[in-house]
């Protein structure tokens, strides 16, 4: 099994497929680097290399008791880095993953970074407090971590649910993506699924914001119930110069599963070059081709 050690001694699940400039991937909570293969397949079959793996406590990487603070979540970015020799960088950060981009680039600068991503993330800070008032009411939090304590498996069933927006009148993806989500979720350690819910909900990122003085994309649903949008990805967008928001008018915060295609359309866009803003519509494209041209300084 491919893995990195962390310097404090924590192995890493590392998936690291194709050749070309790299794209880092950091996956969202409770799940791991297996909800980015659609999205890798793409990147990779697009001429990028794309790297994603498990954090500490998730999937196959190690579960120690200690390390699910965001210092030690971007201490073992870097090492990721480091280990797989990676440079001019790409850092896609997905829902939790997102705050792992935002404090990396505060602990470890740009000097490896191009560009950076934050798909559905909780970047800049999810609590609702007073200087925060579009944040998330903590007894939402507490609640959550109550429920995980008392039943785990059953947990999953509601938070999945509004994860990828299943309604009434409304399910964007099938009952075995349900099903998956909650097998890998399992797969975590309760230690790190408590600990990890406590840092995504309380970690204030709006200091890091600074930071991002790359290239940034920002994709996010409007009906995104998990990581609402006005909370996270519009303040997000204000904070950084020159960034791009994509917003997805109906999506929920589950894209990836949701809205694979048009993610990876975005994405790939946006790693090769290209504005998202201006894609061609996945309709248009014939079957085998890719909407854009490559960018070759990628290879």
């Amino acid at each position: 099994m491919p893995t990195i050690t962390t310097p404090d001694g924590c192995p890493l699940f590392v998936k690291d497929w194709g050749a070309g400039r790299p794209v880092i991937m950091l996956h969202g909570w409770p799940l791991s680097a297996d909800t980015f293969d659609d999205l890798a397949m793409t990147l990779a079959e697009g001429g990028v290399r794309a790297i994603a793996y498990d954090r500490r406590g998730f999937g196959r990487s190690g579960q120690p008791w200690h390390g699910y603070d965001y210092d030690t979540l971007a201490d073992d970015l870097a090492a990721v880095i480091e280990s797989t020799g990676a440079d001019d960088v790409t850092l896609l950060g997905f829902s939790m993953g997102g705050g792992e981009v935002a404090r990396y680039l505060t602990r470890h600068g740009q000097a490896r970074v191009r560009q950076a991503i934050l798909v559905a993330s909780v970047v800049p800070y999810m609590l609702k407090t007073d200087d925060n008032p579009a944040g998330v009411d903590p007894r939402v939090f507490d609640g959550m971590a109550e429920s995980l304590r008392a039943d785990r498996a059953k947990f999953w069933t509601s938070f999945f649910s509004d994860f990828y927006g299943v309604g009434v009148l409304s399910k964007p993806v099938s009952d075995e993506v349900l099903e998956w989500s909650a097998a890998i979720a399992m797969r975590a350690s309760l230690k790190a699924t408590v600990a990890c819910a406590e840092a995504f909900a309380t970690t204030d990122f709006r200091a890091d914001l600074a930071s991002f003085t790359v290239p940034t994309l920002i994709v996010h649903g409007t009906n995104d119930r998990t990581v609402p949008i006005d909370t996270a990805a519009r303040p997000a967008a204000a904070a950084i110069p020159g960034s791009i928001l994509l917003e997805y008018d109906g999506a929920p915060h589950g894209l990836l599963a949701s809205h694979p295609q048009e993610l990876a359309r975005d994405v790939l866009t946006f790693v090769t070059g290209g504005d998202p803003r201006v894609s061609v519509p996945i309709d248009a494209t014939p079957a085998g081709a890719l909407p854009y041209p490559l960018d070759p300084s990628i290879a």
